[in-house]
Parts: structure tokens; C-alpha cells; sequence
């Protein structure tokens, strides 16, 4: 096992990944920004350094500077957590270069399938289903996209090879504005990624999107460790994941997962990844089909842990370090759902809401899990994603999970920002998400309008100011709107504000 470990990123991703070292004995190196300084990942790490300016690109982008702390701190590896550098091929390239262990894949592997057009041909050469569409080689002209658009049949959407997070997509209807709409993909392809190429899909109607957790070592084993169902979505970024999908049998988690690992397999893959896929219900019969793979630790590796008791960031250390993967898939245990905590204003088509946290506090409950980068005083920035906590809860069965959650959620406090927070109670209380009726386009067909009133600033103080009176179970009193609203402790709920 390695000695001391370098985390390339911040907020509750670092935070994950310095517990994980400090159960293995080894220690943890954070790297910060300026607007970091203060933030708990830092200080809980055995050693900090400044990495430069709050700009990402001054910071947790800046290859150069991050590979200088490594070497002066003496660290042997690098976890890059996700997003930032965590899929960025020429960094992993970087590590190798410079004698430090990337805990994640290869380079070549993570350049192969960060492409999404090669990536669909390594599927289709493992026999994994594939969506049917037009996958060229070349730089296609939006006269021969056209052109393989009337073949597939339409609607079709169009993709950037190189491209993530939505960025370069367009759903094509018809051929009357194909052309117009392939043009604009391409600029925005080439905008985001540096590269205009485009590939078509047929587009699916109302999929579900399940992905499959994997690990595979540096000995050739590679082991699936079942399914998360990610299906609502907003701007194809997941705001609800559990495990199991509600949708599969038997059989069909057993192909799912088994296509997965054969992927793996044939690509030589290492450490832990998810290969994402659509899964069509149609009178006709249901079909799965791959769709990318993600090749870093996912945001929602959470809810695995929780359904098979394994902590996969210790098995990502332990396969970089060159263990063996000495683990065969665990029976599944229970249900697991997690919801993301954001400070976003769900009456300003959740835009992100920037300010200080005067109070935030997470229950203690069993079957609750809360990961968290923020903390009393913490400032949520426009430089970096407003997630405040992704809450977990577990759970023998689906209902008692919903209740579990939806109960953590409401004893949750974070008074200071606009969060999302009864937008996410609403919508797991929702009949059609109760029921398990899963798709991409759930919250367009649902219309979930719970926005969060906040109170004025000045009484969001007087809160946070009584807060430790409302923990000696003192009775705290705010007026609003010309009468008293009385609160014996700190997790009663007077109207839509939160005491903590």
C-alpha cells in the first residue's frame, strides 16, 4: 500500500477519499484554492498546499502545479476524485510520466472511451448492444448526417464524439431543420471539447438510465457490483440514484451486469469505473443498450457501497497499489437512494444560489448516510458545483428507503442560501416515483413545483445566532408575516424555514 496519497480535488469528494486513506494508514496530501482555504477537506488532511487563484484553471486544472506538490510532498499517488482532472487522459499520461501512480485507468483506456464513437465500436467488438445510428470514422459533413438520419428514420439525436454533460446534442424531429441543428451541435462540440465531430443515434423515448458498477484490477479480474438506476435528470445532470433499479428481473440485471464486465474485459480496463446504459420498455419487449462509460468514481458510488457493503474507494487504492481484486460479487443487500443536496433557487430555473452558509446541520439517523464538503461559515462560489451534501439513505425495501430519505431531508438545516431541498422531498414523495415509473424525461412530464421560501437575511442570523439555545432545547421565536412562530427544538419546521 502506498504511503502517502495526493487528492486532486476538493469539497466532499476529498473529504471521501481522505477518510479512506487515513482507515488504510496512509497519508493524505489536499491541494486548495484560495477560496478552499478554510474549507474542512484542508484541514482534515495530514498535509495542505496551496495550489493557486480560485479559477479552476489556476487550480485544481493546473497539471503542472499539481504534479510539483506531489513530487515536493513526497507523495507516491494521485486520486483525482471526479470531474476536474479525474477523466483527462493527458493527466493520467502526466502521473505515469513523472513516476506517480494515477489511481484510475490507463491513459489509452481513458482516451478510448472518453471518445464516445470509439467507445460504441470497443461495445459493439464485445457483443454489448449498441443503440443503432451512424458512427463514422471521419469528420462527418451535416449533408452525409443528413443523409444517414433519413436511413436510421427519425427522430434521431445527434452527439458529440467527444463530448459529456449534454454539451453538443440535439434531437432531430424531422429533416426540415437537420441541417441547421447539426451545424449548431458542431460549433458547440467544438466550443466545449475542441472537436466538432457528431454521431447519431435513434433517439429513444422515455429510457430509463441505468448504469453498472465495476472494478477490475492489474491481473486480469474484473467483477460487476450490480446496477444504479440514475433516471431523473435535469439537463441530463442526475439528481436521484439507487440501487436496485426498480425496473429489472433477474435475468435482464444478469445480462446488464455481465455486458458490463465483458466490456471491461476486452479494454483492458483497471480500478473502478461505470458503464452507463438506456434501457427501452416497449410492448415489443424491453432492450438495454450501452451508452458511455464513465471512467473515474462516479458522484452516486455511495448507494453501491450501501447495497453491498464494499467502500470502493478502499478498492481503488488497493488496485492502483497492485492488490489483487480478491472479491467476488456480494449478494445484494436492501435499497438504496441518494439525493443531491443543492444550494440552487428552484423559482429561478434552479440556478445556483451564492452565498454564505450561516447554518447547516445533518441528523443522525440510522440508515442515513451524509457526505459533505461544507459546514457552518462555508461560502458556496460561482467557481465551483453548489452541491452542499449528497444524503443516502438505506433500507430492507424501496418505500422504507423514500421515507428514510425524505425524513433526513426534512431534519436537514442549511439556512443562508436557496437550496433544492423541498423540490427533492416533493419529488420523492411524487405517486409516479413512489410507483417506480422511471424515465429521463420524468420531470418534464412532472410538473414538481415545491420552491423553498426563505426567510429575510436578517432572521436567517437571528437563527443561526439561536441556533445553540434551540440545541438546549430553549424555545426560539420568530415572527413572520405579523405572528409568532414557536420552535421547542431544533429540528421542528416552522413553515418552510429550518432551526438548527
Amino acid at each position: 500500500m502506498f504511503r502517502k496519497v495526493l487528492v486532486a480535488n476538493r469539497g466532499e469528494i476529498a473529504r471521501r477519499v481522505i477518510q479512506a486513506c487515513r482507515e488504510l494508514s496512509v497519508r493524505s496530501v489536499a491541494v486548495y484554492s484560495e477560496a478552499d482555504a478554510g474549507a474542512p477537506f484542508v484541514r482534515e488532511a495530514d498535509e495542505a498546499y496551496l495550489l493557486g487563484g480560485a479559477p479552476p484553471h489556476e487550480s485544481y486544472l493546473n497539471i503542472p502545479r499539481i504534479l510539483e506538490i506531489a513530487k515536493q510532498s513526497g507523495a507516491e499517488a494521485i486520486h483525482p476524485g471526479y470531474g476536474f482532472l479525474s477523466e483527462n487522459p493527458d493527466f493520467a499520461a502526466a502521473c505515469e510520466q513523472a513516476g506517480i501512480v494515477f489511481i484510475g485507468p490507463r491513459a489509452e483506456v481513458i482516451r478510448l472511451l472518453g471518445d464516445k464513437g470509439e467507445a460504441k465500436r470497443a461495445a459493439e467488438r464485445a457483443g454489448v448492444p449498441t443503440v443503432p445510428g451512424y458512427n463514422p470514422e471521419h469528420a462527418a459533413t451535416p449533408e452525409e448526417l443528413l443523409q444517414a438520419a433519413q436511413t436510421i428514420g427519425f427522430p434521431v439525436l445527434l452527439k458529440a464524439v467527444a463530448g459529456g454533460g449534454g454539451k453538443g446534442m440535439r434531437i432531430a424531429d424531422s429533416p426540415d431543420a437537420f441541417l441547421e441543428l447539426a451545424e449548431s451541435a458542431a460549433r458547440e462540440a467544438q466550443n466545449a471539447f475542441g472537436d466538432p465531430r457528431l454521431m447519431l443515434e435513434r433517439y429513444i423515448t422515455r429510457p430509463r438510465h441505468i448504469e453498472v458498477q465495476i472494478l477490475a484490477d492489474q491481473h486480469g479480474n474484473a467483477v460487476h457490483l450490480y446496477e444504479r438506476e440514475c433516471s431523473i435528470q435535469r439537463r441530463h445532470q442526475k439528481i436521484i440514484e439507487e440501487s436496485p433499479s426498480p425496473a429489472l428481473d433477474s435475468a435482464t440485471r444478469a445480462a446488464l451486469c455481465d455486458a458490463a464486465v465483458r466490456l471491461a474485459e476486452a479494454v483492458g480496463y483497471t480500478n473502478a469505473g461505470t458503464v452507463e446504459f438506456l434501457y427501452e420498455q416497449t410492448p415489443e419487449g424491453n432492450r438495454f443498450y450501452f451508452l458511455e462509460v464513465n471512467t473515474r468514481l462516479q458522484v452516486e458510488h455511495p448507494v453501491t457501497e450501501l447495497v453491498t457493503g464494499i467502500d470502493l474507494v478502499h478498492w481503488q487504492l488497493r488496485i492502483a497499489a497492485g492488490e489483487p481484486l480478491e472479491l467476488e460479487t456480494p449478494p445484494q443487500r436492501g435499497h438504496a437512494i441518494e439525493a443531491r443536496l443543492y444550494a440552487e433557487d428552484p423559482e429561478n430555473d434552479f440556478a445556483p444560489s451564492l452565498g454564505t452558509l450561516l447554518a447547516y446541520q445533518q441528523p443522525h439517523l440510522p440508515g442515513v448516510r451524509f457526505d459533505s464538503g461544507v459546514e457552518t461559515g462555508s461560502t458556496i462560489t460561482h467557481h465551483y458545483d453548489p452541491m452542499i451534501a449528497k444524503v443516502i439513505a438505506h433500507a430492507p425495501d424501496r418505500p422504507t428507503a423514500i421515507r428514510r430519505l425524505v425524513n433526513a431531508l426534512e431534519q436537514t438545516v442549511a439556512l443562508g442560501v436557496r437550496t433544492n431541498q423541498a423540490f427533492l422531498i416533493e419529488l420523492l414523495q411524487h405517486p409516479a416515483f413512489v410507483e417506480g415509473a422511471l424515465h429521463t424525461g420524468f420531470l418534464d412530464e412532472h410538473a414538481i413545483r415545491a420552491a423553498e421560501s426563505q426567510p429575510p437575511t436578517e432572521v436567517l442570523l437571528a437563527l443561526a445566532l439561536l441556533a445553540p439555545l434551540a440545541r438546549d432545547k430553549a424555545r426560539v421565536v420568530a415572527r413572520r408575516d405579523g405572528g409568532d412562530a414557536v420552535v421547542p427544538s431544533p429540528w421542528e419546521r416552522f413553515g418552510r424555514w429550518r432551526v438548527g
